[in-house]
């Protein structure tokens, strides 16, 4: 089984992509992940959902909303960022965006001065730093290799960080196991109380809501869709009626049951 994620070789994503396959493939953004995926190319993709201290990656809420997607597994991999140059002297700092929010302490406390330098990825920093002795790169210590010195180590902002990855799928291919599942609601209303009614159809059947997020729906100004992460599978008998209520309560707007998916932690 071939996967696609975030490039190049050496970024978290990789990382997480490796658990689900060794033929790893690659895509500069989510937005190119997820089209992949659905048009056929490839059979998963790998995309990040969720970091621990910056939240919700809201490119990848947005992609898979706009797609014809499954979701199939969830990775949870830690997040262990080192600063990564050819020697101490260097007046640029780059990374993914997420990363170098996510060690921001660190960087304003040793490195006020410097520049911050926002990339495709956390390898693609690295290899700035590999071709460039003014560059340092924010990325896995592994990532150094023989020609790169790890300045430090461990320098995201909390130690318990760590990023959630979703494993999509075709919709030919979703999951039918799985205790934790994914839906999108699109309610095309606003009311007071809209947002009571979706959750007491959930608290109703004693269903846990993991997660539930607003995006935008792009049709107009304050217009939006829910993503709902709940603890129970799209099979059971209790989803399905609480997804019944959410269906009549979205009568006028839609929902997409994306997939049931368990969870699998990368230890490394």
């Amino acid at each position: 089984m071939q996967v696609v994620t975030l490039g190049p070789a050496g970024t978290y994503s990789h990382r997480a992509a490796r658990a689900i396959s060794d033929d790893v493939a690659f895509r500069e953004s989510v937005s190119a992940i997820v089209a992949a995926v659905d048009g056929g190319e490839y059979d998963r993709g790998v995309v990040p959902i969720e970091n621990s201290i910056e939240g919700s990656v809201t490119e990848t809420l947005d992609a898979i909303a706009d797609a014809e997607l499954s979701v199939t597994q969830e990775v949870i991999t830690p997040i262990r960022h080192a600063l990564l140059a050819q020697s101490p002297n260097f007046d640029t700092i780059a990374s993914h965006s997420q990363a170098l929010a996510q060690c921001r302490a660190y960087l304003e406390r040793e490195y006020p001065d410097h520049a911050l330098e926002a990339v495709a990825s956390t390898a693609r920093g690295v290899e700035r730093a590999r071709s460039d002795a003014t560059v340092a790169g924010i990325g896995h210590p592994d990532n150094a290799g023989d020609d790169l010195t790890v300045v430090a180590e461990d320098i995201q902002d909390r130690s318990s960080n760590a990023t959630r990855f979703f494993v999509v799928a075709p919709t030919a291919a979703p999951c039918d196991v799985g205790g934790k599942s994914i839906v999108l609601v699109y309610p095309s209303a606003n009311y007071p109380g809209l947002l009571l009614e979706l959750l007491e159809a959930f608290a109703d059947r004693d269903i846990n809501l993991s997660r539930i997020e607003s995006r935008p729906s792009g049709n107009r100004l304050g217009d939006y869709l829910f993503h709902v992460d709940f603890e129970a599978g799209l099979y059971e008998d209790r989803a399905q009626a609480a997804l019944d209520d959410i269906e009549a309560i979205a009568a006028d707007g839609w929902v997409k049951r994306l997939g049931s998916y368990d969870k699998r932690h990368v230890l490394y």
